[in-house]
């Protein structure tokens, strides 16, 4: 009898009864990595993480934000948030140059992470993202065929109010290893220009912006407070479905 020969390339052996090895926690198609991640995995998930939370506080967030707090709202990087400032600026609030600074940081403030997520992950990181949700899909693979083709335009373009995709085209930047100064430095610019372009939308709406505000100023708190609901509501769905 001949001893048992060891498992070459640090693969782990078969069990003796033919039953298939249990799968790693990591080696999961809804994970964005395909071998066990390392640190910078670990950090980069949890940044992403991190950015999920934030945007689902901040949606029933805004509508208090916009009534009474439009500065905090715009220097986030909100673009309704910077054309009230814009209208605000029209009646006399000095504070617009200074949001408009920050507001230019803030309308860019994850792209870091989205660019590190594709060079870490790449392509995986689209399939994760699509799901199985057909719109999605279709959006994200759009998405990436215009970043493919046009590179750092696309990065503008995606810049654009109501332009879809943003995160993907910032993914494919990263996997197409575009540097991160370069990466940086057009964002940085084209942030000011939107920006700037907002707070001029506003400006040419003027006073009647801020009188909208102010007149239903007292509503959007239950607005914000729906919101709330909804979102509880579609987290605990999409937990059920996910156990069943």
């Amino acid at each position: 009898m001949t001893d048992p020969q060891p498992a070459s390339d640090g693969a782990a052996p078969e069990p003796e009864d033919g039953t298939d090895a249990p799968a790693e926690w990591w080696d999961d198609p809804s994970l964005p990595w395909r071998h066990k991640p390392t640190r910078a995995d670990i950090a980069c998930f949890s940044w992403l993480g991190a950015i999920a939370v934030f945007s689902l506080i901040m949606w029933p967030l805004r509508p208090i934000l916009l009534a009474y707090g439009p500065h905090i709202l715009a220097a986030l990087g909100s673009w309704s948030g910077m054309v009230l400032m814009g209208a605000r600026a029209a009646v006399g609030d000095p504070w617009w140059p200074l949001v408009l600074v920050i507001g230019t940081l803030g309308l860019i403030k994850f792209d870091w992470v989205y660019w590190w997520a594709g060079r870490l992950w790449g392509r995986n990181l689209i399939e994760v993202w699509s799901g199985r949700s057909q719109r999605a899909r279709k959006v994200n693979a759009w998405a990436e065929q215009f970043a493919r083709k046009y590179d750092i335009l696309a990065l503008v373009v995606s810049l654009i109010p109501f332009v879809p995709g943003r995160g993907v085209v910032v993914a494919v930047l990263g996997e197409a290893g575009t540097s991160l100064k370069k990466f940086l430095t057009v964002s940085i610019l084209t942030s000011a220009v939107v920006n700037a372009g907002l707070l001029a939308v506003g400006y040419w709406i003027g006073e009647p912006a801020v009188e909208v505000v102010q007149a239903y100023g007292a509503y959007l708190p239950w607005v914000s407070l729906v919101l709330l609901v909804v979102v509880v509501a579609s987290t605990v769905v999409q937990q059920r479905k996910r156990s069943a």
